[in-house]
């Protein structure tokens, strides 16, 4: 299944994407994509009122908005320094141990709103990522069995101030977590999609120019290791979403470095998760 959501920010209603590309509204299944959805084993059920239903649910027009495909979880979990070569480009030693870092909840925004630059930055950055999204309750998960918790997929930019992030001290999260600086989706793909997820093909590009083109196989953690090690230190929540880093070609790792100013278009890839485009505007 294809789950996306549709609509102004905030009266987002559920919806799926047919294999034939049409846009149907699920709100007569009865529920949004949230924890209670994805903790009550909504997709199943899902799966069996689609069957019954899809051909006579109302049909959506391509012109309404998606919102982010899951509606806000209880945290955004983000992974750095997770593929070879960012690593590299950033002159940073690649990590024995996931680096885990946050991302505000209020930082999520449909896949293709504007991204806003935050009052006072100069250095906003873009990182195409795989996003993992929590299917049931995960504490001390085994590696093994990461999997079974699993719910989905989804296409993010993990968007970065780093004067934010890297020049005014403290954590990460101050230059990651303005307002749009995670565009989640266009949708969120089960796994039954996404069946071989350690080999997919990503790419981004700032006003038509290839800065990042690369595959998650070139993780240093994989997805199965990333939900074992973060539920070693947190109960991930159902509906809770991992980003699993972005590879290299990110604006910080270019010289001289380049960043983004309003008017510049972000469009962005992961196979089998769609694509989003993001034009950049200042903050009014």
């Amino acid at each position: 299944m294809k789950l996306i959501r549709l609509g102004e920010p905030g009266k987002e209603k559920p919806g799926a994407l047919l294999p034939d590309g049409s846009r149907i509204d699920t709100s007569a299944f009865g529920s949004d994509y949230n924890e209670a959805f994805f903790g009550n084993n909504g997709l199943k059920e899902l799966d069996s009122w689609l069957k019954k239903n899809s051909s006579s649910a109302p049909r959506v027009a391509s012109s309404v908005r998606l919102g982010p495909p899951v509606c806000r979880p209880s945290k955004i979990i983000c992974i750095g320094l997770n593929y070879r070569d960012h690593a590299a480009e950033t002159k940073a030693e690649a990590p024995k141990e996931p680096v885990l870092f946050f991302k505000a909840t209020t930082s999520l925004v449909g896949p293709n709103d504007d991204l806003v630059r935050p009052l006072n930055s100069s250095k906003v950055d873009w990182e195409v990522e795989l996003a993992v999204v929590i299917g049931k309750k995960a504490s001390y998960v085994a590696k093994e069995k990461a999997l079974e918790y699993v719910a989905g997929y989804a296409l993010h930019n993990d968007y970065s101030e780093r004067h934010f992030q890297l020049e005014r001290g403290g954590q990460w999260v101050k230059g990651k977590s303005a307002d749009t600086f995670a565009p989640l989706g266009p949708f969120l793909a089960t796994q039954d999609e996404i069946p071989i997820v350690g080999n997919l093909r990503m790419w981004l590009k700032v006003n038509g120019i290839v800065r990042q083109n690369s595959s998650t196989s070139n993780m240093i953690f994989d997805v199965p290791t990333l939900v074992s090690y973060v539920s070693q230190f947190m109960t991930l929540l159902p509906g809770d979403v991992i980003s699993t880093g972005t590879p290299a070609g990110v604006g910080l790792g270019m010289n001289p470095p380049v960043y983004l100013n309003a008017g510049d278009v972000v469009e962005l890839g992961v196979e089998g998760l769609g694509e989003s485009r993001q034009k950049v505007r200042e903050y009014k």
